[in-house]
């Protein structure tokens, strides 16, 4: 029986051969007689019947170019049309620095990417974004069967690589805000910022259970609570859009041109290794991974996420890319998920130690336990070249092929890939845009947690008055942007200082939130001279740890980042203080606590520093709760709510409120005591009014 392929191009030998003999007879005997007219009209109807037999074929039954078909009989008309070469295409992401319009052409490349920081040049434009975008989409739709690639990037506190854009807290502050709502519009701001940079598909949301905030990525997770991330994940429905009811579970859904695939990450027990030393070794029973890691999952894929991505790390011993009774036992057939797995960046070269020592069994190992796309950014063509051998020598088997294209085309037929491939300028706007930084002014204020306020209760330090004679801001966290966002921020790694985005640092925002007869003197590390001649009214420290990503933020120590520790000690032994941690996670504070006056942590707050200052000075009250538990000791760790040795400094769940108050005025020597000043006007008006009676 002739395939699809085969009868088209028959029927169109057929049509070109009737083509030439009714012209070679037409032209011939046209002009003799009648009988031979007849002749010509006969053959001229056998060829348009040929025609419409040939378009009735190659034109009206192409189901995949009918966006009035259903999903699944798209997916499998597309597929029965598809080479060897073609699909394994699919199942390739490269980075866009390896990839140009005729390696997407050639390679039939299914997906790109941009690493952290990878961008279309150091101060790219959204019309630039757009325009990379669509020049290597224009490659794929060359193809012979036009399937676009699909365009993804780390979008995981906002469109945190393009310059501008709106920056939210890094996840550990929002597990702090218990706020589902929020995440679910942060993630529709996200997704509409993204998509405005012509981009389809975020690596986002990680929904890892850290439960030891020595690793590096702890920032990244939720909680250490299990069931508060799976209420986070509710950042899903934000990215793609909520569910139409009646809907399949399971199923993936991506719901508008301002909506993006979500990708749950990473599955799974990336958050347990041993000692949080990332992409290490989980150890666990089976109950402990289904109870503690696994849940997230679930309740993603039934929020309609449409890919999930593989951790680097092993479980008891076993690689997670080489894992196939978790990805497709487990993910696959348990959960019933119907998207597409994803490696992470060269994440199947680790599966040999040391990593592509054995590339041909690891590719083997990947594509066998379940990965459907590869993230290979730059040795494409030798994965294609293995995986092709692989599938030839039937290592492979056609089937698990045909299994992981079709769930990469049915995220790209369900997410209107096929009928709108290219990006336009109609959402530009979108990116950095008032609304979205007011969504993230919020989230920064519902995030911050007050750990401690005041020596003693009766006497809180917080909220801080805006009229004050003299007020000293200090820290190294106090005006740097790149600092207040961390991690995964223009660049991988982030960076330091005001230059490189646009945003509100935490000095900018208190200098904003006084009354404009308050001093603000801002000294990054003051020494203790300069603090004591200065007769400050109260003073505010921000200090915290540098920016970091992965490995590089893994700690065995947790320590405050140099000078943090001096500034706190020149500054709150003279002078009352509040210090706000800049941080990705609990820090040694301990040692200095007795010292303090009041303590707030801020976590990872992002570009809208003002939100900060707007919990301060009372307009808006303090509510964050923590997202995990704040250790006295590092030698205490791994320690989480439950544990048997559970003697934290501050519980998981801890967080003190206060009320938002109006302005009102503070000199240094009522500093401590708010309502004094109204107290004594009060008395002296009952007393004048007294002494007029008595007269």
């Amino acid at each position: 029986m002739l395939s699809h392929e085969s009868t088209q191009s028959l029927l169109y030998i057929c049509y070109t051969a009737a083509t030439a003999v009714y012209n070679f007879f037409f032209f011939r005997y046209s002009r003799s007689n009648v009988n031979n007219m007849m002749s010509i009209r006969y053959l001229g109807i056998m060829m348009m019947m040929m025609v419409l037999l040939w378009w009735s074929v190659v034109a009206i039954d192409v189901k995949y170019k009918d966006p009035k078909q259903p999903v699944a009989a798209r997916v499998k008309d597309l597929l029965g049309r598809m080479t060897v070469d073609e699909k394994i295409g699919q199942m390739v992401q490269i980075e866009r620095i390896s990839a140009t319009p005729d390696i997407m052409k050639h390679y039939f490349i299914g997906s790109l990417l941009s690493g952290g920081g990878s961008v279309p040049n150091p101060h790219a434009s959204v019309f630039d974004w757009i325009n990379m975008v669509n020049e290597f989409q224009n490659g794929s739709l060359s193809t012979r069967l036009g399937i676009p690639m699909i365009y993804g990037i780390d979008a995981v506190h906002g469109h945190n690589n393009v310059i501008n854009a709106t920056i939210f807290p890094h996840n550990i502050g929002l597990g702090a805000t218990r706020d589902t709502d929020l995440v679910k519009r942060i993630g529709a701001a996200t997704a509409a910022e993204v998509r405005a940079t012509g981009i389809p598909y975020a690596f986002a949301p990680c929904i890892a259970v850290c439960r030891d905030p020595r690793w590096g990525r702890c920032y990244e997770s939720y909680s250490e609570d299990t069931k508060l991330v799976q209420n986070m994940t509710d950042i899903i429905l934000g990215l793609q859009g909520e569910i139409p009811k009646g809907s399949r579970l399971g199923v993936p859904y991506v719901g508008g041109k301002d909506k993006v695939a979500a990708c749950a990450k990473h599955f799974v027990a990336d958050g347990g290794t041993t000692h949080g030393i990332d992409e290490n070794n989980t150890v666990a029973s089976n109950h402990e991974l289904l109870s503690i890691h696994m849940p997230p999952y679930y309740d993603s894929i039934i929020k309609g996420v449409s890919t999930v991505m593989v951790s680097y790390s092993s479980w008891n011993g076993k690689r997670m890319h080489a894992n196939g009774d978790l990805i497709t036992g487990y993910l696959k057939d348990r959960l019933d998920f119907k998207g597409f797995v994803i490696s992470d960046w060269e994440g199947i070269d680790r599966i040999t130690s040391p990593p592509h020592s054995n590339y041909s069994y690891s590719v083997l190992a990947s594509i066998t336990a379940g990965i459907d796309m590869v993230m290979v950014p730059n040795n494409y063509i030798e994965f294609i070249n293995d995986l092709k051998y692989l599938v030839k020598n039937k290592f492979i088997p056609m089937s698990r092929i045909d299994d992981a294209v079709s769930r990469i085309l049915r995220v790209k037929f369900t997410m209107g890939l096929f009928e709108n491939p290219l990006a336009d300028f109609s959402m530009v706007k979108e990116v950095g845009s008032q609304a979205h930084r007011d969504i993230a002014r919020e989230a920064v204020r519902k995030s911050l947690v007050l750990l401690k306020n005041g020596k003693r209760a009766e006497e809180p330090m917080l909220p801080l008055p805006k009229i004050a004679s003299k007020v000293l801001v200090a820290g190294s966290h106090a005006d740097n942007l790149g600092y207040q966002c961390g991690g995964w921020t223009i660049g991988w790694q982030g960076f330091s200082g005001n230059e490189n985005t646009t945003g509100t640092t935490i000095l900018t925002g208190i200098k904003s939130a006084v009354d404009p007869s308050s001093e603000i003197t801002y000294m990054e590390n003051p020494n203790t001279d300069f603090v004591k001649s200065n007769k400050f009214s109260y003073a505010i420290v921000v200090v915290g740890e540098h920016p970091y990503t992965e490995m590089f933020g893994d700690s065995s120590n947790l320590t405050i980042a140099d000078p943090g520790p001096d500034t706190i000690r020149n500054v709150c032994g003279n002078v009352k203080c509040v210090v706000v941690v800049i941080s990705g996670r609990p820090v040694v504070i301990e040692p200095y606590l007795s010292s303090i006056d009041a303590l707030v942590a801020a976590w990872l707050p992002g570009t809208e520093g003002q939100g900060v200052a707007d919990v301060l000075f009372g307009d808006h009250e303090f509510t964050g709760k923590l997202s995990r538990t704040w250790f006295k000791r590092v030698d205490q760790l791994p320690m989480n709510i439950g544990d048997t040795h559970y003697d934290p400094l501050f519980p998981y769940g801890f967080g003190l409120t206060t009320k938002a108050v109006t302005a009102r005025s503070v000199s240094s020597g009522m500093a401590r005591r708010p309502f004094v000043l109204g107290i004594l006007v009060s008395l002296f008006i009952s007393l004048s009014l007294s002494h007029k009676y008595i007269a």
